[in-house]
Order: structure tokens, then sequence, then C-alpha cells
């Protein structure tokens, strides 16, 4: 103990002298920063702290505001500034509880009003440092606080009882747990002001100020800008929680200083807003009414007062931002949520692009989360909002470019998709309605094409049907099977438009080769193709009943879509096939299941030998067409599967090596794919008896040594889960005599020769073969446990696992990846754990992440 003290007050002597403080720093941060030693070191650490700030005072004081000295400093007093953050920071993580005693709570004080002085200059990296420690506190006090929701272990994981052991020892009496608060009253009203004036840039703000001063709209994301406000968000929730009213008062004075113009910048109203904007739900109702009515007049106001493109578009996108983020006050203030969309449309006739998408994203937040409120008649109107609002629709989007009008037809349908018992509204008109603008310039586009079908292949003419067909693919998502009425109008006309597209293509590449597909007007044609098929994905995945019964849309969609989509892909060179139809037949069977059942081998026929083709030559080409014929393959397996038995013979001994192909692949998403679709394969045979031998005797020998020769290539051990199961399901499938035809040729065996008996020679032969430094006692001992029908899959798993690690070959790698199963269980259990503790805390999570009603 005595030289730790001497070697203490060397460092701090050091500490005192310019020339050397910057190194002592180093070295009292490293000691500082220990953690997890005995209590016994507990006094030293209070004796630290203590003797520091005595020569750190001497330095400067408590209350110097050190922003000047930073700016006009040297490179080494800019230096001491982040040390000290370091040690301060550090050392406050470290030893909270420590620094509680009685003796140093007054010390702990003053070491954090240092730490407030040190947040408040304006340098990223030293606010994110001291951001660590304030997110801690903030944390732990809160906890604390609510130890019946947390345990009695705050985020520090120390014990907090009341009877608190010598811990701020105020007034000679032991301190219980919820006044620890009040002790840092002074601290956290300090750290409340730094938090708000340095607020990070939520993502959802797309307006920004670039290097020149000029306010813009933001282009690249900064993933640390974004990190950094998921912490301070978080810090400030707590600080919330903690004292609301200050909280509140703070904001407050800020925001008078904004409209007085006493301290007008964009950078105060910007880091004030996004403050405000992420404490949504951290207050009690009435306090956030109270609050936000005055937020909202004060920010309406504003925007009238100030003059000039970019001070308005500043405004804009704060009074945006803010009122996007309180669905909840929104909802029950229906004269503030009329004002703020009617604000909102005003602001998409700014010809700022930021502002401009800024306002349709917020229009989708709103309608998404109040939808209700715009479909019923509120008080005062004679119509619900969304009749007035279709009426108007045109005029309210004439300055928007195509992706801002694709985004506000998807938030008019979010609000036509509430069917509320208690609604009588008339959807399927308020839909044609809605759709008017797009449905006329389709019906021009129609009936130019009647009298001359070289129009529609005018590149402007195809945009403009892409443009068309992306605002129905829109609305299709957000209003769901509603949809059905509107879809009809142009069904037939679309899928013509398809083929007329597809034709076009097929010739230019029967002319040119491969290469047309390269050419800018096949690439137009190509993706207004893939818009058709997008939409149609859409349709399907979102119809359902009462307007689109899984029936009606079998019977009246599917026959026609056939040969203009299917018989196309089939015909077409594959470079100009598109991975979308596949996607498209995955969709269908997935939601139609038995109802299209009859057409699945149609469909097979179709796509799956030209497919194959395309993707067996490698393990790299057409990457899109890859992953899906395997989706498209496993939701066949999963819904249709009788239909693979009315596919002809060489088509099913395709679909088993395609699975096999699959589960070969190093990408992981495919290989797992793969794995999953022969475990249910393995399973449904088992359920239909009239297939399950023939397949059997046709391909399990192949199949289990497919699944041994992938698990044992060293290449494959994130999927050691899927082999395990797989290979005890095969196993014991011929040890419990469920295959009742020979697996092995009877000319050429012994009288009496059994599938049990054939199977331990076989695969005992197959080891020995493929692992020479394997004894034959290893591999009995092995394929014994293999066969043990008393062995449950954990500890087959483990059986299995250990012969692996036994082999030679994968001896001297490193072989973790054979635990992924289990790894990720850990972590799925952690996330779970994390996210019930946040969503315990109100206002934690935001309200665009809450699923709540209408």
């Amino acid at each position: 103990g005595d030289q730790n003290t001497e070697l203490i007050n060397i460092l701090l002597k050091f500490f005192s002298e310019p020339m050397f403080r910057n190194d002592a720093l180093d070295c009292l941060t490293e000691i500082g920063t220990l953690q997890d030693l005995e209590p016994q070191y507990d006094p030293l650490f209070r004796q630290l702290f203590t003797k520091f700030l005595e020569e750190l005072s001497k330095i400067f004081t408590p209350e110097t505001a050190l922003q000047t000295a930073f700016d006009s400093g040297s490179e080494d007093d800019r230096l001491f500034i982040q040390k000290l953050a370091l040690f301060l920071s550090g050392f406050i993580k470290a030893h909270l509880k420590v620094l509680e005693s009685t003796e140093t709570h007054q010390v702990l004080i003053t070491g954090l009003f240092y730490l407030v002085r040190v947040s408040e200059v304006r340098d990223t990296e030293i606010f994110r440092i001291c951001l660590e420690a304030w997110h801690m506190l903030a944390e732990d006090l809160y906890k604390t606080e609510h130890y019946q929701i947390f345990g009695d272990r705050g985020a520090t994981g120390m014990s907090n009882g009341g009877s608190g052991g010598g811990v701020l020892n105020l007034n000679g009496n032991s301190t219980s747990a919820s006044s620890r608060k009040f002790v840092y009253a002074p601290i956290l009203s300090g750290v409340r002001q730094v938090m708000i004036a340095s607020m990070a840039k939520p993502e959802e703000v797309l307006i920004v100020e670039d290097e020149n001063g000029d306010i813009v709209r933001e282009t690249t994301k900064d993933t640390d800008v974004i990190a950094q406000y998921k912490t301070m968000r978080d810090t400030l929730v707590y600080l919330t929680h903690l004292n609301c009213e200050d909280t509140e008062s703070i904001m407050l004075a800020k925001l008078t200083e904004q409209v007085d113009g006493s301290r007008w910048s964009w950078n105060n109203l910007n880091t004030l807003c996004w403050a405000i904007g992420s404490i949504s739900g951290a207050m009690s109702e009435d306090e956030e009414k109270r609050f936000l009515v005055t937020v909202i007049k004060d920010l309406l106001g504003l925007c009238e007062q100030k003059r000039g493109k970019d001070n308005k578009a500043v405004v804009a996108s704060n009074i945006m931002y803010v009122v996007g983020q309180y669905p909840r006050f929104l909802k029950a203030h229906w004269k503030f949520l009329k004002t703020v969309v009617n604000k909102l449309f005003e602001f998409m006739h700014e010809v700022h692009p930021g502002v401009q998408d800024m306002a349709c994203d917020t229009f989708l937040k709103i309608a998404t989360k109040c939808k209700r409120k715009f479909v019923t008649i509120q008080s005062d109107e004679r119509m619900p909002f969304i009749a007035e609002l279709v009426g108007t629709l045109p005029t309210i989007i004439s300055d928007l470019e195509p992706h801002q009008v694709q985004a506000f037809y998807e938030a008019v349908g979010c609000m036509l998709n509430d069917r509320g018992p208690t609604l009588n509204l008339e959807r399927k008109e308020l839909l044609a309605q809605l759709m008017e603008l797009p449905n006329q310039s389709w019906r021009m586009i129609m009936d130019q094409a009647k009298n001359s079908m070289d129009t529609l292949i005018a590149p402007s003419t195809i945009k403009e049907i892409i443009k068309i067909l992306k605002t129905n693919n829109r609305v299709c998502r957000s209003v769901g099977s509603l949809f059905t009425h509107q879809l009809q109008t142009f069904f037939m006309d679309m899928l013509n438009v398809y083929r007329v597209y597809s034709e076009h293509i097929s010739n230019a590449v029967a002319q040119q080769g491969a290469i047309a597909t390269q050419m800018s007007l096949v690439r137009t044609m190509r993706s207004a193709k893939k818009e058709v098929l997008r939409l149609l994905i859409v349709f399907i995945d979102r119809s359902g009943p009462p307007e689109a019964e899984p029936q009606a849309v079998a019977k009246g969609f599917i026959p026609p879509v056939l040969d203009p989509i299917l018989g196309d892909y089939k015909r077409n060179i594959a470079g100009a096939r598109d991975p979308e139809v596949l996607t498209l037949f995955s969709t269908v069977v997935e939601k139609l299941q038995m109802h299209v059942v009859d057409e699945v081998p149609r469909i097979m026929e179709a796509v799956f030998e030209c497919t194959l083709d395309m993707i067996t030559k490698n393990f790299e080409d057409y990457p899109e067409h890859r992953i899906r014929f395997f989706e498209f393959l496993k939701a066949i397996n999963h819904h249709c599967f009788p239909a693979l038995f009315n596919i002809p013979p060489e088509h099913q001994k395709l679909v088993v090596h395609s699975v096999v192909w699959a589960m070969k692949h190093t990408e992981r998403n495919i290989s797992d794919t793969g794995l999953d679709i022969l475990n249910e394969l393995l399973k449904n045979v088992g359920q239909t008896p009239n297939v399950a031998q023939g397949f059997y005797q046709q391909y399990l020998l192949s199949l289990m040594q497919d699944v041994f020769a992938v698990m044992t290539d060293r290449l494959h051990k994130s999927g050691f889960r899927m082999h395990a199961t797989l290979l005890q399901h095969m196993f014991h499938l011929v040890q419990k005599n469920q295959v009742t035809v020979p697996l092995f040729d009877p000319a050429t065996n012994a009288v009496g020769q059994t599938n049990p008996g054939f199977l331990r020679e076989h695969v005992s032969n197959l080891l020995l073969s493929s692992f020479p430094n394997l004894t034959k006692s290893q591999v009995t001992k092995f394929i014994e446990g293999m066969l043990d029908l008393q062995m449950d899959l954990p500890t087959f798993k483990t059986h299995l696992r250990d012969f692996l690690i036994e082999l030679k070959e994968f001896s001297a790698e490193d072989n973790s990846a054979l635990f992924t199963e289990e790894k990720e269980q850990q972590m799925n259990q952690m996330e779970q754990q994390m996210l019930a503790q946040r969503q315990a805390v109100p206002g934690m999570v935001k309200p665009a992440d809450i699923d709540e009603d209408l």
C-alpha cells in the first residue's frame, strides 16, 4: 500500500509541472481506471481523486469556462483538456460507488462539475469521452430509483440497498436509494444544458449545413453521428425522467431565446429541436401536452417570422422533426394535427429538395400513426379529412418529384387501409379518386398505343409507365387487398405491355446477340417489366379477404400471367431472365398455397430446368437468381409438396440434386436454405407412404454421403446444427426399420443382410477411406452412437462434434463455428433482455418503433 501512495504522490508532483503534466496525466489515468480490485484499495482511490482535484484547482477552478482557453491555447493545452476528460470520465465510470462515501462525497461533486466544464468544450472527441460517463451516471440513477423493475443492482452492477453502507451519508442519516438523485441535482442540471446544446442530428433530419455554410439536403449518412445520437438520446431520456420540470424549463428558456432572436442561430435551433424530439414518451401525457402546445405554436410563429430560403428551410425541418416524434399528442388534438398536416402540404411547395423530402417522410409517418383521425369525421368538420384530401390532391403534389409523389400516395393508402368497425367510408370510391391522376395518364398511353404500337416503345413513354407502376406499387403496399379494384382496371393492359416489351427484347437479342441486353432502350424496357413483376409480387403478398380471397386470386389472376410471364422467362436467353419472376412465383405459392397446387407443375416446367442450368455451372454466376431459385423451391416443398411428385421423374431427380447443390455453397444464406429444404423434404416424404420407400431407395445413401461431405469439408462449420439434425433423422429412419426396401444390392450381399447392418459397413468403409488417420475402433464407436435411438438431439450433436474435432484435418483449425447455434442463442437471449429493459423505460423506444393502435 505504501509504495502505491508513494507512486501516486510522485505522479501528482509531476502533474503540477506544466512540462510533464500530460505524461503524468496519462499515468494517473492508467491507475485511476483500474477496476475490479479488492475493497482494501478503495481508500487509495479516494485519496488519489481528492489529491488530484487539489492539484487541478491550482490550474483552474470548476467555474471556469474552457472554450476560450481551448480555442486560443497551444496544442499541448488542447491535449491536456482531452486527457483530463479521459481521466475524469474513466475514474467516475470505474469508481462512482467508491467516491459516494461520506468523506469523498463533496470531492465527487466537485469532480463532476469539472467534467461538466470539460463537456462544454466544442470538440467531438472530447465530448464523446465525457458522454460515456454521463450516460452511465444517468442510467445508474434512474435504475436505482426504479429498482423494483431493474432489481437492486443499478447500471454499475453495485447493490444500492437503502442501508447504503456509508453511501452518501447526508445529515448523518443513511439515505434511501431515491434521494441519490437529489445529491446530484445541480450536476444533472448542468449536464442537461450541455446535452441539449450539443445534441447530435437524428437520422430523420435530412437538412444540414454544408462546409460553405449553405443549407442543403444531406447526401450521405454519418454512422458516427447516428451512434452518438443514440447514446445522447438514451442519456437525455434518463435525465428527463430524473427531473422532468428542469428539462422542460431549460428547453423552453432556450426556445424563448430563439423566438426573441437573442440567441438565434441555425445550430441553436437545430440542437434544441433535436433534443425536444428525442424525449418523446418520457413525460406524462399532461406534461407533454402543456409543453408541446407552447413548442409547436412558437415554431409555427418562427416559420412566419423568418425570411430567407435557408432560414425557412431550417425552421421547417425542425417543425417536421418535432411533430413527427409526437404521434400521441397529435392523435389527441385534432386541431393541431390538422394545422400540422396543412403546414406539411405548404412545405411540399418549398423548392428546397430536403424540405420536400422531409415533408413527404413526415406526412407518411403521421399518416401511419394517426390514420383513424383522417378517415373519421372530426368535430367541426363536414367530412373526413381524406375526402377533402383526394379532392385537392393534384394541387398539393404539383411541385413534388416522382419519388416524393410516390411517398405521398403511400401515405394516403395508409389512411384508406384503416378498417375500423365504425367507419362508413366509401373506400372503393376514394381509392378510385386517389388513383385518378395515374389512371388518366395510363389511359392516354393506351389510347395512343391503339393507334400506333410504336408509341409504347418511346423512352419517354416507358419512363412514364414505370412511374405509374411505382405509384400503384406504393398504394398497393399500404392499402392492402382493397387494391384489387384498382388492379382490375388495368391488369390485362399491363400484361399486354409486358408482352410487347418482352417481344422487343427477344427480337433485339435475336438480331444482335446477348450484347443487346446492355442497350439503353432494352434496359429501360426491362426496368418496366421488373416494375410489373414487383407490382404483382406486392399485390399477391398483400391479397386476402374480403376483397381478394386466395381462391379468387388463384382463378382470376394466375392463368392470365402464366404465358406472358412464365413462357417469356423460359424462351429468353439467360441474361434477359428477370429474377423477380422467381420471387413472384415463390410469393404465389406462399400466399395461395393449395389453391395453386395444380399450377405448380406448369410453373416448374417453365422455370426449373432453365434456371438450374444458369446456376450450376459454378457457385458465383447469377447470384440473384440463385438465392431466389432456392427460396422458390423451399416454398413449393413447404406449401405444395404433393406437386413435387406430379412432375416428370427426371425433374424430381433434379430437385434433389439442386438441394444438394445449394448445401455445397459457401454463401451461408444459400447453404442454410438448402439444408432447410432437405430437412423439410425428408419430413414430408416420411409422411407420404406412397412415395417414401421409392425415394429412400433412390436417394437416402447418397444424401447421407452428401451431408457427411459438407460437414467434413471444413468450409461449412456454421451449418453444423442442421447437418446433425439431418444425419440423426436419416440414421434413425434406418435403425427403426422405417426403410423397408433394401438400400443394398441383394445380388452382391450375403443372405440375411439388413439395412441397419449394411449401413454400419457402408458408413464405416466410407469414413475409413476418407480419413486415413482414423482407427477401426474409433469409427465403430462413432457409428454405434449415431445409431443409438436413446440419444436425443443435443447429445447426438455433442457426439458428432467430438468426432469431428478428433479428425486430424480439424485438429489444427479454429472450430468455434461448430458452436454457432449456441452462440446465436446466447446473443438472442441477451438482445431480448436488453430490449425488455429498454421497453421498461418510457420514451426509450422511439414512437416510430412502437406498434400501437390507431
